[in-house]
């Protein structure tokens, strides 16, 4: 039996989607440019992928030679997409982490409403987690402490009031104290 050794790559991670429990699409990254280039094939494999994994309880599947994890809550199904030869247990940790992120981001509360209202810390939860098909985090408390500490150092304009308010309070404590 003749096998290919395959190059070792930190490029482990191939795509990842958030579908709602009619598998429609809330949020979509997708790594590899060749792997699905259009719209089109990009919603036609996650259809694909629904289609197969909403009424099972497995958190793995196959599909068009991909490795696919996936996790569910209420009405959102998860998944992280790899290649045919990619770890289980390596996307599962990104899975994990993703989920768990947004767990504590969203304070338990992992259902359709809330991740629309908090589609930006989403986003950044993903980019934390993943860059470019690389895994940069797996342990969920670094990726909310890291997407806390972007949310304290950005510019006034993109504070909310009661941020503004309060900095300005201690700033008032503080020069009385002085």
């Amino acid at each position: 039996m003749d096998t290919v050794a395959l190059e070792p790559s930190l490029y482990t991670v191939k795509a990842v989607f958030i579908l709602d429990n009619d598998g429609t699409r809330l949020l979509a990254k997708y790594y590899d440019p060749d792997l699905f280039p259009s719209m089109k094939e990009q919603k036609n494999f996650e259809k694909n992928v629904y289609n197969k994994t909403h009424k099972t309880d497995s958190e793995i599947a196959f599909l068009e030679g991909m490795t696919i994890v996936y996790k569910s809550s209420i009405d959102l199904f998860f998944y992280v997409v790899g290649s045919a030869q990619e770890n289980e247990l390596m996307l599962m940790s990104v899975l994990n982490c993703l989920f768990d992120s947004l767990s504590q981001m969203l304070r338990k509360n992992i259902e359709k409403r809330s991740v629309m209202e908090n589609l930006d810390g989403v986003f950044l939860v993903v980019d934390e987690v993943i860059d470019g098909g690389v895994i940069l985090e797996s342990d969920p408390q670094q990726v909310i402490q890291k997407i806390n500490f972007r949310v304290d150092d950005s510019p006034l304009s993109e504070q909310s009031v009661s941020q503004v308010l309060q900095s300005a309070k201690e700033q008032i404590k503080w020069s009385i104290l002085k």
